[in-house]
Protein backbone atom coordinates (compact mmCIF):
# COMPACT_ATOMS: atom_id res chain seq x y z
CA UNK A 1 0.00 0.00 0.00
CA UNK A 2 1.29 3.51 -0.97
CA UNK A 3 1.43 5.83 2.05
CA UNK A 4 -2.11 7.85 2.63
CA UNK A 5 -2.49 10.92 4.73
CA UNK A 6 -5.10 9.23 6.10
CA UNK A 7 -2.41 7.00 8.11
CA UNK A 8 -0.68 10.26 9.71
CA UNK A 9 -4.39 11.34 10.95
CA UNK A 10 -5.82 7.99 12.16
CA UNK A 11 -2.56 6.48 13.47
CA UNK A 12 -0.15 9.19 13.35
CA UNK A 13 2.51 7.38 10.80
CA UNK A 14 4.51 9.66 9.04
CA UNK A 15 5.65 9.05 5.77
CA UNK A 16 9.36 9.00 6.68
CA UNK A 17 8.26 5.72 9.07
CA UNK A 18 6.28 4.58 6.78
CA UNK A 19 9.11 4.83 3.33
CA UNK A 20 11.21 3.10 5.92
CA UNK A 21 8.82 -0.01 6.95
CA UNK A 22 8.20 -0.20 3.19
CA UNK A 23 11.48 -0.78 2.48
CA UNK A 24 12.61 -2.85 4.68
CA UNK A 25 9.11 -5.51 3.74
CA UNK A 26 10.25 -5.39 0.37
CA UNK A 27 13.98 -6.55 1.62
CA UNK A 28 11.94 -9.55 3.20
CA UNK A 29 9.57 -10.93 0.91
CA UNK A 30 11.90 -13.66 -0.21
CA UNK A 31 11.88 -15.17 3.64
CA UNK A 32 8.01 -14.45 3.39
CA UNK A 33 7.72 -16.66 1.10
CA UNK A 34 9.52 -19.60 2.81
CA UNK A 35 7.46 -18.94 5.59
CA UNK A 36 4.26 -19.37 3.43
CA UNK A 37 5.34 -22.54 2.26
CA UNK A 38 5.92 -23.89 5.85
CA UNK A 39 2.27 -22.59 6.80
CA UNK A 40 0.87 -24.42 4.14
CA UNK A 41 2.42 -27.75 5.22
CA UNK A 42 0.83 -27.28 8.67
CA UNK A 43 -2.34 -26.45 6.93
CA UNK A 44 -2.51 -29.62 5.11
CA UNK A 45 -1.84 -31.50 8.16
CA UNK A 46 -4.39 -29.68 10.14
CA UNK A 47 -7.15 -30.27 7.81
CA UNK A 48 -6.04 -34.00 7.27
CA UNK A 49 -6.34 -34.91 11.04
CA UNK A 50 -9.60 -33.03 10.90
CA UNK A 51 -10.73 -35.21 8.15
CA UNK A 52 -9.58 -38.67 9.56
CA UNK A 53 -11.62 -37.99 12.66
CA UNK A 54 -14.64 -37.15 10.92
CA UNK A 55 -15.44 -33.71 12.91
CA UNK A 56 -18.69 -33.11 12.54
CA UNK A 57 -21.15 -30.42 13.88
CA UNK A 58 -22.53 -32.91 16.36
CA UNK A 59 -18.66 -32.00 17.69
CA UNK A 60 -19.37 -28.55 19.00
CA UNK A 61 -22.64 -29.26 21.30
CA UNK A 62 -21.64 -28.18 25.18
CA UNK A 63 -21.80 -30.28 28.12
CA UNK A 64 -22.30 -29.50 31.32
CA UNK A 65 -21.75 -31.00 34.72
CA UNK A 66 -19.54 -33.77 34.88
CA UNK A 67 -18.94 -33.82 31.22
CA UNK A 68 -19.81 -37.35 30.98
CA UNK A 69 -19.43 -38.32 27.21
CA UNK A 70 -18.63 -35.54 25.59
CA UNK A 71 -18.14 -36.60 22.26
CA UNK A 72 -16.75 -33.35 20.86
CA UNK A 73 -13.78 -33.27 23.78
CA UNK A 74 -12.81 -36.88 23.16
CA UNK A 75 -12.39 -36.27 19.21
CA UNK A 76 -10.40 -33.13 19.10
CA UNK A 77 -8.71 -34.44 21.76
CA UNK A 78 -7.43 -37.18 19.12
CA UNK A 79 -7.27 -34.58 16.33
CA UNK A 80 -4.70 -33.03 18.37
CA UNK A 81 -2.59 -36.27 19.18
CA UNK A 82 -2.66 -36.45 14.78
CA UNK A 83 -1.24 -33.46 14.52
CA UNK A 84 1.04 -33.88 16.88
CA UNK A 85 1.89 -37.21 15.84
CA UNK A 86 1.58 -38.33 19.43
CA UNK A 87 -0.54 -41.50 20.88
CA UNK A 88 -2.98 -39.41 23.21
CA UNK A 89 -3.87 -35.93 23.82
CA UNK A 90 -5.68 -33.85 26.90
CA UNK A 91 -7.27 -30.44 25.70
CA UNK A 92 -9.09 -29.02 28.01
CA UNK A 93 -10.83 -25.14 29.47
CA UNK A 94 -9.79 -26.54 32.86
CA UNK A 95 -6.12 -26.09 32.05
CA UNK A 96 -6.06 -22.06 32.52
CA UNK A 97 -2.54 -21.33 30.85
CA UNK A 98 0.52 -22.77 29.56
CA UNK A 99 2.42 -22.87 33.14
CA UNK A 100 -0.78 -24.53 34.32
CA UNK A 101 -0.42 -27.42 31.84
CA UNK A 102 3.11 -27.48 32.77
CA UNK A 103 2.38 -28.21 36.31
CA UNK A 104 -0.43 -31.01 35.80
CA UNK A 105 2.14 -32.56 33.40
CA UNK A 106 4.81 -32.29 35.98
CA UNK A 107 3.01 -33.16 39.36
CA UNK A 108 0.90 -36.29 37.10
CA UNK A 109 4.31 -37.78 36.64
CA UNK A 110 6.34 -37.26 39.35
CA UNK A 111 6.47 -38.67 42.91
CA UNK A 112 8.13 -37.86 46.12
CA UNK A 113 11.98 -38.76 46.05
CA UNK A 114 12.06 -38.63 41.95
CA UNK A 115 14.26 -35.94 40.53
CA UNK A 116 13.32 -33.24 37.75
CA UNK A 117 16.47 -32.13 35.60
CA UNK A 118 16.34 -29.18 33.55
CA UNK A 119 19.20 -29.24 30.56
CA UNK A 120 18.89 -25.93 29.40
CA UNK A 121 18.99 -23.81 32.63
CA UNK A 122 16.92 -22.04 34.81
CA UNK A 123 13.23 -22.12 33.51
CA UNK A 124 10.62 -19.67 32.72
CA UNK A 125 9.73 -16.93 35.63
CA UNK A 126 6.44 -18.45 36.50
CA UNK A 127 7.66 -21.67 36.52
CA UNK A 128 10.17 -21.38 39.14
CA UNK A 129 7.74 -21.37 41.97
CA UNK A 130 6.05 -24.39 40.55
CA UNK A 131 9.44 -26.12 41.19
CA UNK A 132 10.10 -24.62 44.20
CA UNK A 133 13.31 -22.66 42.73
CA UNK A 134 11.41 -19.78 44.23
CA UNK A 135 9.70 -20.48 47.52
CA UNK A 136 5.68 -21.05 46.95
CA UNK A 137 3.01 -22.62 48.23
CA UNK A 138 2.34 -25.95 47.09
CA UNK A 139 5.75 -26.53 44.93
CA UNK A 140 6.72 -29.97 43.90
CA UNK A 141 9.65 -29.21 46.16
CA UNK A 142 7.12 -29.10 48.93
CA UNK A 143 6.28 -32.76 48.09
CA UNK A 144 9.93 -34.11 48.27
CA UNK A 145 10.56 -33.59 44.47
CA UNK A 146 14.25 -32.57 43.97
CA UNK A 147 15.45 -30.40 41.25
CA UNK A 148 18.90 -30.26 39.38
CA UNK A 149 19.54 -27.97 36.19
CA UNK A 150 22.55 -27.85 33.78
CA UNK A 151 23.21 -24.22 32.21
CA UNK A 152 24.31 -23.67 28.93
CA UNK A 153 27.16 -22.97 27.26
CA UNK A 154 28.72 -19.35 26.65
CA UNK A 155 27.86 -20.31 22.86
CA UNK A 156 23.96 -21.69 23.87
CA UNK A 157 24.92 -24.55 23.29
CA UNK A 158 24.06 -27.77 25.43
CA UNK A 159 26.79 -28.33 27.73
CA UNK A 160 26.81 -32.45 27.04
CA UNK A 161 29.48 -33.15 29.73
CA UNK A 162 27.00 -31.81 32.65
CA UNK A 163 23.92 -33.53 31.54
CA UNK A 164 25.49 -36.86 31.18
CA UNK A 165 27.06 -36.12 34.82
CA UNK A 166 23.24 -34.28 36.34
CA UNK A 167 21.63 -37.70 34.92
CA UNK A 168 21.24 -40.30 38.22
CA UNK A 169 19.04 -42.91 39.56
CA UNK A 170 16.57 -40.66 40.80
CA UNK A 171 16.15 -38.31 37.78
CA UNK A 172 12.50 -39.17 36.82
CA UNK A 173 11.45 -36.62 34.14
CA UNK A 174 13.61 -33.75 31.67
CA UNK A 175 11.85 -30.83 31.35
CA UNK A 176 12.91 -28.69 27.76
CA UNK A 177 11.67 -25.04 27.41
CA UNK A 178 11.93 -24.59 23.38
CA UNK A 179 11.51 -21.05 23.65
CA UNK A 180 14.26 -18.13 25.23
CA UNK A 181 11.25 -17.44 27.67
CA UNK A 182 13.27 -13.91 29.54
CA UNK A 183 16.63 -15.35 28.81
CA UNK A 184 19.12 -13.87 25.95
CA UNK A 185 19.80 -16.98 23.68
CA UNK A 186 18.15 -19.10 20.80
CA UNK A 187 14.62 -20.53 20.97
CA UNK A 188 15.55 -24.39 20.24
CA UNK A 189 14.62 -25.93 16.77
CA UNK A 190 13.03 -29.66 16.95
CA UNK A 191 15.67 -30.79 15.13
CA UNK A 192 18.45 -29.89 18.13
CA UNK A 193 15.51 -31.09 20.50
CA UNK A 194 15.54 -33.86 19.09
CA UNK A 195 19.14 -34.48 19.15
CA UNK A 196 18.85 -33.50 22.52
CA UNK A 197 16.22 -35.76 23.78
CA UNK A 198 18.15 -39.24 21.91
CA UNK A 199 21.27 -38.01 24.20
CA UNK A 200 19.51 -38.17 27.04
CA UNK A 201 17.45 -41.33 26.46
CA UNK A 202 20.55 -43.43 24.94
CA UNK A 203 22.10 -42.45 28.69
CA UNK A 204 18.62 -43.19 30.77
CA UNK A 205 15.74 -45.15 28.29
CA UNK A 206 13.27 -44.84 31.06
CA UNK A 207 13.28 -41.15 31.16
CA UNK A 208 10.67 -39.05 30.73
CA UNK A 209 11.42 -36.11 28.26
CA UNK A 210 8.62 -33.47 28.26
CA UNK A 211 8.84 -30.11 26.16
CA UNK A 212 7.65 -26.83 27.19
CA UNK A 213 6.51 -26.39 23.85
CA UNK A 214 4.40 -22.74 24.02
CA UNK A 215 5.01 -20.20 21.28
CA UNK A 216 6.62 -22.78 19.01
CA UNK A 217 3.89 -24.68 17.50
CA UNK A 218 3.29 -24.88 13.59
CA UNK A 219 6.79 -22.67 13.50
CA UNK A 220 8.20 -26.07 11.82
CA UNK A 221 6.43 -28.89 10.21
CA UNK A 222 7.49 -31.19 12.91
CA UNK A 223 6.61 -30.79 16.40
CA UNK A 224 8.74 -32.32 20.10
CA UNK A 225 6.76 -35.24 19.62
CA UNK A 226 7.67 -36.57 16.42
CA UNK A 227 11.47 -36.43 17.32
CA UNK A 228 11.43 -38.58 20.50
CA UNK A 229 9.76 -36.25 22.87
CA UNK A 230 7.39 -38.18 25.73
CA UNK A 231 5.16 -35.12 26.41
CA UNK A 232 4.78 -31.81 24.58
CA UNK A 233 2.81 -29.01 26.62
CA UNK A 234 1.23 -25.50 26.03
CA UNK A 235 -1.36 -23.06 26.54
CA UNK A 236 -4.23 -22.55 23.82
CA UNK A 237 -4.24 -18.75 24.17
CA UNK A 238 -0.87 -19.27 22.38
CA UNK A 239 -0.26 -20.51 18.91
CA UNK A 240 -2.76 -23.55 18.61
CA UNK A 241 -5.68 -21.98 19.55
CA UNK A 242 -5.38 -19.83 16.81
CA UNK A 243 -6.57 -16.66 18.49
CA UNK A 244 -10.32 -18.09 19.10
CA UNK A 245 -9.44 -19.99 22.14
CA UNK A 246 -11.02 -18.00 25.25
CA UNK A 247 -8.54 -20.15 27.51
CA UNK A 248 -7.40 -23.45 27.44
CA UNK A 249 -4.13 -25.99 27.31
CA UNK A 250 -3.26 -28.75 25.74
CA UNK A 251 -0.72 -32.17 26.87
CA UNK A 252 0.02 -34.67 24.13
CA UNK A 253 2.60 -37.17 24.01
CA UNK A 254 2.31 -41.34 25.23
CA UNK A 255 -0.73 -42.24 26.69
CA UNK A 256 0.73 -43.30 29.99
CA UNK A 257 2.26 -39.81 30.51
CA UNK A 258 -0.60 -37.82 29.41
CA UNK A 259 -3.51 -40.34 31.44
CA UNK A 260 -1.45 -39.16 34.44
CA UNK A 261 -1.74 -35.95 33.89
CA UNK A 262 -5.62 -36.53 33.59
CA UNK A 263 -5.85 -37.88 37.21
CA UNK A 264 -3.64 -35.21 38.22
CA UNK A 265 -6.09 -32.19 36.70
CA UNK A 266 -9.27 -34.26 37.80
CA UNK A 267 -8.50 -36.81 39.98
CA UNK A 268 -7.87 -40.34 40.55
CA UNK A 269 -10.44 -42.97 39.06
CA UNK A 270 -11.57 -40.11 36.93
CA UNK A 271 -8.41 -39.17 34.58
CA UNK A 272 -9.65 -38.04 30.79
CA UNK A 273 -13.33 -39.62 31.16
CA UNK A 274 -14.54 -35.83 32.89
CA UNK A 275 -14.66 -32.67 32.13
CA UNK A 276 -17.64 -30.73 30.99
CA UNK A 277 -16.71 -28.23 27.73
CA UNK A 278 -19.34 -25.40 28.16
CA UNK A 279 -19.86 -24.53 25.06
CA UNK A 280 -16.11 -23.61 24.23
CA UNK A 281 -15.08 -26.48 21.85
CA UNK A 282 -16.19 -25.12 18.29
CA UNK A 283 -13.57 -22.15 19.05
CA UNK A 284 -10.94 -25.28 20.03
CA UNK A 285 -11.46 -26.43 16.86
CA UNK A 286 -11.92 -23.32 14.31
CA UNK A 287 -8.74 -21.98 16.30
CA UNK A 288 -6.87 -25.03 15.80
CA UNK A 289 -8.06 -24.74 11.98
CA UNK A 290 -6.42 -21.38 11.66
CA UNK A 291 -3.62 -21.69 13.70
CA UNK A 292 -1.38 -22.56 11.05
CA UNK A 293 -2.21 -19.28 9.01
CA UNK A 294 -2.03 -17.48 12.51
CA UNK A 295 1.25 -18.82 13.09
CA UNK A 296 2.75 -17.72 9.79
CA UNK A 297 1.59 -14.61 10.29
CA UNK A 298 3.52 -13.99 13.60
CA UNK A 299 6.36 -15.43 11.93
CA UNK A 300 6.45 -12.63 9.38
CA UNK A 301 5.82 -10.23 12.11
CA UNK A 302 8.72 -11.24 14.06
CA UNK A 303 10.89 -10.86 10.82
CA UNK A 304 9.47 -7.83 9.80
CA UNK A 305 10.38 -6.43 13.06
CA UNK A 306 14.25 -7.48 13.34
CA UNK A 307 14.51 -6.12 10.36
CA UNK A 308 12.96 -3.03 11.49
CA UNK A 309 15.71 -2.96 14.42
CA UNK A 310 18.61 -4.31 12.75
CA UNK A 311 18.23 -1.13 9.89
CA UNK A 312 18.39 1.21 13.25
CA UNK A 313 21.45 -0.67 15.12
CA UNK A 314 19.93 -2.66 17.86
CA UNK A 315 20.94 -6.12 18.79
CA UNK A 316 18.39 -9.03 17.49
CA UNK A 317 17.57 -12.25 18.85
CA UNK A 318 16.98 -14.11 16.18
CA UNK A 319 18.16 -12.41 13.67
CA UNK A 320 16.17 -11.94 10.73
CA UNK A 321 17.74 -14.03 8.28
CA UNK A 322 17.58 -17.18 11.14
CA UNK A 323 15.44 -20.19 10.93
CA UNK A 324 13.02 -19.88 13.27
CA UNK A 325 11.89 -21.83 16.22
CA UNK A 326 8.95 -20.28 18.06
CA UNK A 327 7.20 -17.06 17.52
CA UNK A 328 9.04 -14.75 19.82
CA UNK A 329 11.41 -11.62 18.69
CA UNK A 330 13.43 -10.06 20.98
CA UNK A 331 15.17 -6.94 20.90
CA UNK A 332 18.08 -5.27 22.78
CA UNK A 333 16.68 -1.67 23.38
CA UNK A 334 19.40 -1.01 25.24
CA UNK A 335 17.34 2.22 27.30
CA UNK A 336 14.65 1.92 29.61
CA UNK A 337 12.68 4.84 27.63
CA UNK A 338 13.26 2.75 24.55
CA UNK A 339 11.38 -0.24 26.05
CA UNK A 340 8.38 1.81 27.74
CA UNK A 341 8.15 3.20 24.22
CA UNK A 342 8.02 0.89 21.94
CA UNK A 343 5.45 -1.05 23.98
CA UNK A 344 3.14 1.87 24.79
CA UNK A 345 3.13 2.55 21.00
CA UNK A 346 2.53 -1.38 20.23
CA UNK A 347 -0.60 -0.98 22.61
CA UNK A 348 -1.55 1.71 20.64
CA UNK A 349 -2.04 -0.48 17.29
CA UNK A 350 -3.65 -2.88 19.33
CA UNK A 351 -8.13 -2.72 18.49
CA UNK A 352 -8.69 -3.81 22.10
CA UNK A 353 -7.67 -0.88 24.80
CA UNK A 354 -5.79 1.15 21.80
CA UNK A 355 -6.57 4.17 24.30
CA UNK A 356 -4.68 2.28 27.30
CA UNK A 357 -1.17 3.41 28.26
CA UNK A 358 1.13 0.05 29.69
CA UNK A 359 3.47 0.74 32.55
CA UNK A 360 5.80 -1.34 34.23
CA UNK A 361 4.58 -3.25 37.52
CA UNK A 362 4.58 -5.90 39.91
CA UNK A 363 3.20 -8.71 38.56
CA UNK A 364 3.24 -11.94 40.31
CA UNK A 365 6.13 -14.31 39.77
CA UNK A 366 8.21 -12.41 38.10
CA UNK A 367 11.48 -10.61 40.08
CA UNK A 368 11.50 -7.34 38.90
CA UNK A 369 8.62 -5.04 37.48
CA UNK A 370 7.36 -6.02 33.78
CA UNK A 371 5.65 -3.46 31.04
CA UNK A 372 2.95 -5.84 29.16
CA UNK A 373 1.34 -4.27 26.08
CA UNK A 374 -0.93 -6.63 25.15
CA UNK A 375 -4.59 -5.30 23.67
CA UNK A 376 -5.95 -8.43 23.11
CA UNK A 377 -9.93 -9.82 22.52
CA UNK A 378 -8.56 -13.02 25.23
CA UNK A 379 -6.83 -11.62 28.20
CA UNK A 380 -3.37 -12.38 28.48
CA UNK A 381 -3.27 -13.83 24.48
CA UNK A 382 0.34 -14.02 22.99
CA UNK A 383 -0.99 -15.05 20.30
CA UNK A 384 -2.12 -11.94 19.46
CA UNK A 385 -0.10 -8.52 18.96
CA UNK A 386 1.99 -8.44 22.05
CA UNK A 387 4.36 -7.44 23.59
CA UNK A 388 6.28 -7.54 27.13
CA UNK A 389 9.59 -6.07 28.91
CA UNK A 390 11.42 -7.02 32.46
CA UNK A 391 12.51 -3.49 32.82
CA UNK A 392 16.12 -4.04 33.85
CA UNK A 393 19.34 -3.93 32.09
CA UNK A 394 20.21 -4.66 29.20
CA UNK A 395 16.34 -3.58 28.60
CA UNK A 396 15.37 -6.89 26.28
CA UNK A 397 11.71 -6.37 25.07
CA UNK A 398 9.80 -9.72 23.42
CA UNK A 399 7.58 -9.29 20.89
CA UNK A 400 5.15 -11.81 19.82
CA UNK A 401 1.37 -12.29 17.81
CA UNK A 402 -0.47 -10.34 15.80
CA UNK A 403 -4.03 -12.80 14.69
CA UNK A 404 -2.83 -11.69 10.69
CA UNK A 405 -0.16 -10.15 9.23
CA UNK A 406 -0.82 -6.68 8.26
CA UNK A 407 -2.13 -6.06 11.38
CA UNK A 408 1.16 -6.83 13.16
CA UNK A 409 2.97 -4.87 10.34
CA UNK A 410 0.84 -1.53 11.17
CA UNK A 411 1.52 -2.34 14.98
CA UNK A 412 5.11 -2.76 15.04
CA UNK A 413 4.89 0.48 12.77
CA UNK A 414 3.17 2.81 15.37
CA UNK A 415 5.61 1.12 17.74
CA UNK A 416 8.33 2.49 15.74
CA UNK A 417 6.53 5.56 15.06
CA UNK A 418 6.16 6.55 19.03
CA UNK A 419 10.45 6.18 19.72
CA UNK A 420 10.74 8.19 16.47
CA UNK A 421 8.69 10.80 18.61
CA UNK A 422 10.06 10.71 21.43
CA UNK A 423 13.28 11.35 19.96
CA UNK A 424 14.70 8.05 21.03
CA UNK A 425 15.47 6.97 17.30
CA UNK A 426 16.54 8.48 14.28
CA UNK A 427 15.89 7.40 10.49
Amino acid sequence: MEYQESLKEQFGITKEVWDYAKKTEEAILPLFAKIDAITEQNQYKVLAAMQKNKVSDTHFAATTGYGYNDLGRDTLEQVYADVFGAEAALVRPQLISGTHALTVALAGNLRPGDELLSPVGVPYDTLQGVIGIRPERGSLAEYGITYRQVDLLSDGGFDWDGIRKALNDKTKLVTIQRSKGYEWRESFSVEKIGQLIAFIKEIKPDVICMVDNCYGEFVQTIEPTQVGADLAVGSLIKNPGGGLAPIGGYIVGKEEYVENAAVRLTSPGLGKEVGATLGVTPSFFQGLFQAPQVVGGSVKAAVYLAKLMEGLGFDTLPKSSDKRADIVQCIRLAKEENVLAFCQGIQKGAPVDSFVTPEPWDMPGYDCPVIMAAGAFVQGSSIELSADAPVKPPYHVFFQGGLSWHHAKIGITIGLQTMVDRGLITL
